[in-house]
């Protein structure tokens, strides 16, 4: 079969101490380090390929390091190639590599079977070793190639995926009357619980202290994902969007958080600091403490003007 080579999205150079690794984010999303990168990091010289007779990298090679080799080389250890952003065809391997040769090189060290030239390669080790874990290289590498927007992108879309359903599910009772009871008495507001006519704040408190602060995004593909009438009014519930195996119990797991804190709360101004600690909204970073003045002037506060709000409706 035919090896496919794959091209590099993002290309730079990781500085780990004070050396220089080139590195590679590929199509698949794989972490690459260039193996003249690599060699030159421990102070190996470039030999180009494997010994014949040996199943490990270059720079594993030697006999006397084979008892020190953790099992998790073995899902690393092919060298990979591929095309970098600019240049030609090339080599490198998984950047998990690089901190199982560093402890190779260390666990040898301890045992004291290594060479005077090992002992060399094993003082650059425990510089790199102190530089990166397994979990810190792949972080400096998508910083240094700028991989970590799109990181961020492929995450934002995989919480959306996991939060909001294709199908619209039936209607389900969600938001309970003591959401309401206690929101309308810390806003001074009278509870009338058989009718729905609320003032028209309702629901951009109901946003502001629910969807803005249920998961990254949700808010946002809610309002591109639900249709609204002539009359600009949503055809269906928000939280009809929402996945049967986790959306949804999130969704009521966070109403009862917020519930809670409103029946301990005295007033708005302090039910909204407490939200504010406890549950803050995602993406917003907002200073504490606020004045009772201040929290005021954040909602637009229309008492006179009221809707037919259908439960739970932002």
């Amino acid at each position: 079969m035919t090896e496919k080579i794959l091209k590099a999205t993002h290309s730079s150079v990781v500085r780990i101490g004070n050396f220089e690794i080139p590195c590679h984010v590929l199509e698949d999303g794989r972490r690459i380090l260039s193996t003249r990168g690599i060699m030159k990091s421990l102070g190996r010289t470039w030999r180009g390929r494997k010994y014949s007779g040996t199943q490990f990298p270059v720079f594993l090679e030697a006999k006397n390091l084979n008892e020190f080799i953790s099992n998790d080389l073995a899902t690393v250890s092919n060298p990979i190639r591929f095309y970098p952003k600019t240049g030609y065809l090339s080599e490198g391997y998984n950047a998990e590599i690089l901190p199982i040769v560093c402890e190779t090189y260390l666990k040898a060290r301890d045992a004291r079977v290594l060479t005077q030239q090992q002992m060399n390669i094993a003082r650059n080790c425990d510089i790199l070793i102190r530089g990166l874990s397994r979990v810190g290289i792949i972080a400096l590498i998508d910083e240094a190639t700028g991989y970590q927007e799109v990181r961020d992108r492929l995450a934002l879309q995989k919480i959306l995926e996991m939060y909001i359903a294709k199908e619209l599910r039936p209607w389900v009772k969600t938001f309970q009357d003591d959401f309401y009871e206690h929101l309308f008495r810390l806003r001074g507001w009278q509870y009338r619980p058989l009718s729905v006519k609320r003032p028209s704040v309702v629901g951009k408190i109901t946003n502001d202290l629910i969807y803005k602060r249920l998961a990254p995004g949700v808010l946002e593909e809610l309002k591109k994902q639900t249709p609204r009438d002539d009359k600009g009014r949503t055809k269906h519930r928000y939280f009809q969007r929402l996945t049967e195996d986790i959306g949804h119990p999130k969704l009521r797991e966070h109403l009862a958080s917020v519930t809670t804190l409103m029946k301990a709360s005295a007033n708005w101004g302090m039910f909204y600091r407490l939200i504010q600690r406890a549950l803050p909204q995602y993406g917003k970073t907002l200073e504490l403490p606020f004045s009772d003045k201040e929290i005021e002037k954040m909602d637009v506060i229309e008492d006179e003007q009221v809707v037919d709000l259908r439960e739970g409706q932002a």
